[in-house]
């Protein structure tokens, strides 16, 4: 009997994350759906089951630390380990007043950098268990250096820059985290899936979509499920196409400020810092 993969996307009652549920539970893996919208992710779980697949609805607002974490928590209660994890959930650039999250954050820096970042290390010990495991980190090729002056942009706000710069830490995450995890069989990535897909997201923004999720959910796949892809870690990808982010990404003070910061935000030790 072949043992099915689990994997946890975030964001996934809607737009591309919708798409590649439903892609990957009719290729057999059992998806863990997350969205703040029970009803919605309720109903993908139920269309996915009537499909013959398998699925299971976590629900989370991911601009508090706390459902962060209890959505971890409710991962790890599962019982079915965890082979990959999507980071896709994502606030757009739509929104010209500043707003903060629950914990007193910018929503946008919260939202699409922080809540990854610690259910990332939260769920990392599940990930190492299993065999050949993978993170993909959803990021955008509007990227923005972040300011370490001011991370939570008090000055200068709009939406557009908190967005570029969430991004951005994404990235700067998962080249530390490639760094960090050299040597053990789990990869991690990101990319930019396809610019201006056709989802809510861009359609608030007032951008007129020119890509599909089908484009953007074909790239995030890639990284998922790709063989080629097999223990290569730290990589951007615009689209289907390895290339390069913003400089600061391979910055190392960059990111070794950008680590000690997130840790910091989260109250989570660095395993790193007592070596």
């Amino acid at each position: 009997m072949t043992t099915k993969k689990t994997i946890l996307i975030t964001g996934s009652t809607d737009g591309v994350g919708r798409y590649i549920a439903q892609r990957l539970a009719a290729e057999g893996w059992r998806v863990l759906v997350h969205g703040r919208d029970r009803s919605r992710g309720e109903a993908l779980v139920e269309r996915i089951t009537q499909q013959g697949g398998k699925a299971r609805f976590v629900a989370a607002d991911l601009s508090s630390l706390a459902e962060v974490r209890a959505l971890a928590g409710a991962v790890q209660r599962d019982g079915d380990g965890l082979d990959a994890l999507v980071n896709n959930a994502g606030i757009g650039t739509s929104g010209a007043r500043r707003e903060l999250s629950a914990d007193g954050f910018e929503l946008r820096f919260a939202v699409n950098y922080l809540a990854g970042f610690l259910l990332t290390r939260l769920l990392l010990p599940m990930l190492e268990s299993r065999k050949a495991s993978r993170i993909v980190n959803v990021s955008s090729a509007g990227q923005q250096p972040v300011d370490f002056s001011d991370v939570m942009l008090t000055r200068g706000y709009t939406g557009v820059r908190a967005y570029c710069q969430s991004k951005l830490a994404q990235i700067l995450f998962t080249i530390d985290l490639a760094e960090e995890l050299a040597g053990r069989d789990i990869t991690v990535n990101c990319l930019h899936p396809a610019t201006y897909m056709d989802t809510t997201m861009v359609r608030l923004s007032g951008a007129q979509p020119i890509s599909t999720v089908e484009q953007g959910g074909a790239a995030i796949l890639q990284l998922v499920e790709s063989p080629a892809l097999a223990g290569r870690s730290g990589l951007y990808f615009s689209g289907m196409n390895e290339t390069r982010a913003n400089p600061q990404a391979y910055d190392a003070d960059a990111r070794r400020r950008l680590r000690a910061l997130s840790f910091d935000l989260v109250g989570l030790a660095d395993p790193l810092a007592a070596r």
